[in-house]
């Protein structure tokens, strides 16, 4: 009897090492798990602090009036004309807030540009002078948001930051001016009423600008620079305007430009 009680305990002890191996040879064959799916970092955050250079197209126009010394006024506003040049500058952002400074220069395909004729005691006149070019240095102050999917959810991102800029500028401006020219429309004699060459005065614009890649913008911008007056006299012998005084009032040279910008990122 206790032979056979021997005999089945030995029976059971094998039975239960050959079902430990075959367990372990089962996991042995089992495949590992699946390697969880890659997912690629997000970018950072867009940032539109750093420097960045750029040129712009765009349009531009005068207004304004001549008046002289006897209370007579006539309108120099000038047609529209193609502007293009370039711009570089440097912004600083905390959060929301970017804050700038930028420099601009612009040619003005501005030719045989002329005043309304005036008419004095029956003979006609014209002043002419062609802006040529526009100079700037201006303070940026704008409002940076997010808008649509670009590097975030969808919808709006007020108060975030992000690739949208809102701003207005503002600072000094000059302009390149050929001599006034009074010319007499009934005789054809003409005159220089003036050896300056440029006019300057405070500008102010407002624009948006979108950073549709890391380091690229593209933004469409509206200024107006507002000119100091001139006062110009006619010299002494010049058919009927002789010794008369002139001045340029209110005039101004406002342009419409579309401009593309490569931002040098700090980070």
């Amino acid at each position: 009897m206790r032979r056979c009680s021997l005999t089945l305990l030995a029976a059971a002890v094998v039975a239960l090492t050959a079902s430990q191996a075959a367990s372990a040879a089962d996991l042995a064959r089992r495949a590992p798990p699946p390697a969880p799916a890659y997912v690629p970092p997000r970018p950072p955050p867009f940032s539109w602090t750093g420097f960045y250079i750029g040129g712009n197209l765009g349009v531009a126009w005068t207004d304004g009036d001549l008046r002289d010394n006897f209370g007579n006024s006539t309108s120099i506003s000038q047609h529209a004309v193609f502007t293009g040049g370039g711009q570089v500058g440097a912004n600083y952002q905390w959060g929301w807030l970017v804050l700038g400074v930028e420099g601009d220069f612009d040619w003005l395909a501005n030719n045989n540009n002329s005043s309304r004729t005036f008419v004095v005691n029956n003979n006609a006149f014209q002043l002419s002078a062609n802006d040529r070019w526009i100079a700037t240095v201006t303070g940026r102050v704008g409002y940076a948001f997010n808008w649509g999917t670009w590097g975030g959810a969808p919808g709006w991102g007020l108060g975030n930051g992000g690739p949208w800029l809102i701003y207005g500028k503002g600072g000094w401006g000059w302009a390149g001016v050929n001599k006034f020219t009074l010319t007499s429309v009934t005789n054809g004699g003409s005159i220089d009423l003036s050896n300056s060459n440029s006019n300057d005065g405070p500008v102010g614009g407002v624009g948006i600008e979108w950073a549709f890649a890391p380091n690229w913008t593209a933004k469409l911008e509206y200024d107006n620079l507002f000119l100091s007056d001139k006062n110009f006299t006619v010299q002494t012998g010049f058919p009927v305007l002789g010794g008369r005084t002139f001045s340029t009032v209110n005039r101004d040279v406002q342009t419409v430009t579309v401009g593309v910008n490569y931002l040098f990122n700090w980070h």
